[in-house]
């Protein structure tokens, strides 16, 4: 008897097509795929009504973008100021669908799960399920977690929809306050013109450059995130890849490394293969602050024993971690494997 009041059926020659029992309900294989299929359509229905609602807080962005450039360019003595009001509110528009995007993420994720550890499973050989499917999606049921950062949302929701509507806004106040209500002659009327009150003209366009230039760094330094599972990403290499390349040639610097591509808080457990113990293990525990785990292996092709050492990173400290091994041992291996979760002490506590 499993807590839960779920009893198992025993398998055999003697047992019926029943698997599972709940009080006095017994559940065939048949019914299990019935409730699959009735499960992943209400995952599906769920993901496409908040895909819509993120389509929707795009629209409300673009509609007032266009009611305030009518309203602004619609005469000479229209203040300016409704464009930056209006830049305002486009921020909170990107911060509500930043905030839907990441809703839509986690149930496109019970989708994808179902899809590729399920139903794709089940038409490629062996036509079994994986084998721990089914727990990565309970955990989803039973413990709901967003699967990506705000950062990722933020970055992503302004790269495909935002970006053009706050360069549009940014534009169209710059020409609003040069042609209106003439064209400004000199750079100090310019900035005149920008007065908002008793705000110097300079700090309006100080600020709005800065606001402007903090969007376009969001948008540049989250392009490394990638934890969206609800995304087709491009397979071919992209302008920041082809950057990142250049810069690692010509500078010996990985650009992956300073961006929040690698400031992930996801655990991953390494695996070392070197006989240069001390010289990898002592600066690792020195730099990460942690334990390194030395098991004895033998290879067995070579039949030579090694030492494999185990350590437990996140995924900034995984370069700093391969510069180490090739810095004291250049023909050692280094394995990195994604850990589903790390207990224990300097962890999270066994207890939760």
């Amino acid at each position: 008897m499993i807590e839960d009041g779920t009893t198992p059926v025993k398998e055999g020659p003697q047992a019926d097509e029943s698997r599972w029992r709940f009080g006095n309900q017994k559940l065939s294989s048949g019914d299990f795929n019935t409730a699959m299929v009735h499960f992943y359509r209400g995952e599906v229905t769920r993901s496409n009504m908040w895909r819509t609602r993120l389509d929707a807080t795009t629209n409300w962005a673009v509609v007032t973008t266009g009611a305030a450039l009518t309203f602004s360019f619609g005469g000479p003595e229209n203040t300016p100021i409704a464009i930056q009001i209006v830049s305002c509110l486009v921020l909170l528009f990107l911060f509500i669908e930043a905030r839907r995007y990441r809703y839509y993420e986690l149930w496109a994720m019970r989708v994808r799960l179902m899809e590729t550890n399920y139903f794709a499973r089940m038409l490629t050989p062996p036509y079994s399920p994986d084998p721990d499917w089914s727990e990565r999606l309970v955990r989803t049921l039973q413990r709901p977690a967003f699967p990506i950062s705000l950062l990722e949302a933020l970055g992503r929701r302004y790269r495909r929809n935002y970006a053009p509507v706050f360069l549009v806004l940014a534009f169209s106040w710059i020409i609003k306050i040069f042609l209106h209500p003439q064209p400004a002659t000199s750079i100090s009327e310019f900035v005149t013109r920008a007065d908002i009150g008793p705000i110097d003209g300079a700090l309006i366009i100080g600020t709005g450059i800065a606001f402007n230039v903090a969007l376009l760094l969001l948008g540049l330094f989250t392009v490394g995130l990638r934890d969206s599972s609800g995304e087709v990403f491009a397979k071919t290499p992209r302008l920041f890849d082809r950057i990142r390349a250049a810069t690692r040639e010509a500078f010996e610097i990985d650009l992956a490394a300073i961006t929040p591509g690698n400031w992930s808080h996801k655990k991953q457990l390494a695996y070392i293969v070197s006989d240069h113990f001390d010289a990898i293990s002592k600066p690792l525990m020195k730099s990460l602050d942690r334990g390194v785990t030395l098991l004895r292996g033998t290879g067995m092709y070579s039949g030579a024993e090694h030492g494999v050492m185990m350590v437990v990173v996140q995924g900034k400290e995984v370069e700093h971690l391969k510069r180490i091994v090739y810095d004291a041992d250049p023909s050692a291996f280094v394995i990195i494997t994604a850990a589903q979760d790390v207990l224990g002490e300097g962890w999270r506590p066994l207890d939760t």
